[in-house]
């Protein structure tokens, strides 16, 4: 079900991914009540939570789509599982600890409006538990070699210097506004990652394609960040290095991906580990080269692949 609105506003179909968080799921939906942005639609996509009910999610927002996975898909397969039922000109993927202002939405939509190559727009999120602290305000470009970028204004004040409209060197997967005409041509995200880099791997692919990536700063939202996951676990530890590695590997080619997979391995490897060593972290240790293993044990199939939107 969808609100239609009265203005010609394009429809905009809403994902968010509830893994075992149904309270903070409905906390979000209560914050997009408000929004002034009436032409949407809303999927919840439930990941098989193990230990909670997510009824409650369609008890308390009748009006919201409930789909439930039957098994825990991930960040980037929770939000594939969606997109084949959305109807939007556009998609926004946005996590389900979140919140949002009223107005976050028409200047995302705006942007993508006036520009068809543009291929994701990301708003300026600031900590929710930080008032006024920025964790995003748009993103450096890739370094091919360490596979780092880095967040622009992260934990800066935010006093107004953000405001910015501007090309951004990837995309932040707490909240961003992708045209469906875009996946359908590109794909969708590769659920291969699972969790981290799957949004940085999508927007490289819709690069590739020939679109952009861009900020938005008059866009704002509240990220309650890693509620799922938990801030420092080795579980995220994983996921994290897992990623990294594997975006190394399929977003470099020739002696990039040498040069890179040898900083990896040869550099980045030793010292992370010595440096949980040094800390008594060894359970980090173990999870750091389960991540490291995962990659030289997986080196064909379908890692390098797109799943397509039909």
């Amino acid at each position: 079900m969808f609100m239609v609105s009265k203005n010609n506003q394009p429809l905009v179909s809403i994902i968010t991914v509830n893994y075992n968080q149904s309270k903070v799921t409905c906390e979000f939906l209560s914050s997009l009540q408000k929004i002034t942005y009436k032409a949407i639609e809303i999927f919840v996509v439930d990941n098989d939570s193990p230990t909670d009910n997510p009824d409650i999610i369609k008890e308390s927002f009748p009006y919201i789509t409930l789909l439930k996975t039957g098994k825990n898909l991930g960040f980037a397969g929770g939000n594939n599982y969606a997109l084949p039922h959305c109807k939007g000109k556009y998609v926004l993927l946005i996590n389900n600890d979140t919140e949002v202002e009223p107005d976050f939405l028409e200047p995302l939509v705006e942007l993508l409006e006036s520009d068809p190559k543009i291929g994701i727009v990301n708003p300026r999120v600031q900590y929710y538990y930080s008032p006024g602290i920025v964790q995003h305000a748009g993103y450096t470009p890739f370094n091919m070699i360490t596979i780092r970028n880095f967040s622009i204004g992260y934990s800066k004040k935010d006093e107004g210097q953000y405001l910015n409209i501007s090309e951004s060197g990837s995309t932040f997967g707490a909240a961003m506004l992708v045209p469906l005409r875009v996946i359908k041509e590109v794909g969708m995200m590769a659920d291969i990652f699972f969790l981290y880099y799957e949004e940085h791997d999508w927007a490289a692919h819709i690069k590739k394609a020939g679109y952009s990536t861009y900020y938005n700063g008059k866009s704002l939202v509240y990220h309650k960040e890693s509620i799922s996951t938990g801030k420092d676990s080795p579980f995220k530890t994983y996921y994290l290095t897992r990623g990294r590695i594997l975006f190394a590997r399929r977003n470099t080619s020739g002696l990039k991906k040498i040069f890179s997979l040898l900083y990896i391995y040869f550099v980045t490897t030793p010292r992370i580990t010595l440096e949980y060593i040094l800390k008594l972290r060894f359970n980090h240790v173990w999870a750091y080269w389960r991540a490291v293993w995962w990659n030289l044990s997986h080196r064909s199939g379908n890692i390098f692949e797109l799943p397509s939107l039909k």
